[in-house]
């Protein structure tokens, strides 16, 4: 088990991933919220999802790895490298490619079919997010160690719940400029985070360049 603030740094690393602010913009064009009985539908179903999808990466992802014969440190490069772009998009205010291509905003047809895809996957349980998760539960051991990571995991999809809960109410009140500060603020958290993975996976892959780094 790692120390209490290392749990607390998966926690911000996940949220930056996620970013429920940074999809609200995109949450709100999707879909047509006539009423709240069909808002709560929606926001029930994306977070369980999304949680159910995060949980299998935790438990299942390493798993999958060492089957298709991928190295933790090989990973750990390919996912900071994914988080990098992710958070250069974010930087610009805008949604990164990896998360949702051209093609993909086309406007869907409503209910809770889209909550699932593409709100949930890939949009907010996308690569990066699983990537993420991953990488964590590999640096520690032991049952405490992954419920710890699971209570970040359903802390973070709490946050998401009440952003999209409170979706037209923030959408009425938050300026476009509010929000294009929130998502830059999490991009530059989430660079910061690209290169801390993609540092430790090349020291992994060639451990000369830990006597030198």
């Amino acid at each position: 088990m790692l120390e209490y603030n290392e749990y607390l740094k998966i926690f911000i690393a996940l949220l930056a991933v996620v970013d429920p602010f940074a999809a609200m913009p995109i949450i709100v064009a999707m879909t047509a919220f006539d009423n709240s009985i069909n808002l709560k539908a929606i926001a029930r179903t994306v977070v369980l999802s999304v949680m159910i999808v995060l949980l299998m990466a935790l438990f299942f992802g390493q798993n999958v790895l060492l089957f298709f014969g991928i190295s933790i440190s090989a990973f750990r490069v390919s996912g900071g490298v994914l988080l990098m772009l992710m958070s250069i998009s974010m930087l610009q205010g805008k949604v990164s490619e990896t998360v949702r291509n051209s093609d993909e905003f086309k406007h869907p047809e409503n209910g809770e079919t889209i909550a699932v895809v593409p709100l949930s996957i890939p949009l907010l349980a996308g690569p990066g997010a699983i990537s993420t998760v991953i990488l964590y539960a590999q640096r520690g051991h032991g049952l405490d160690h992954y419920l710890m990571i699971s209570v970040d995991i359903i802390a973070v999809t709490s946050i998401l719940w009440c952003v999209l809960r409170a979706t037209p109410w923030l959408s009425r009140r938050l300026s476009q400029t509010g929000v294009n500060v929130v998502i830059r603020l999490m991009g530059l958290i989430l660079m910061a985070l690209a290169v801390e993975f993609i540092a430790g996976g090349l020291k992994g892959l060639f451990p000369i360049l830990g006597d030198k780094m």
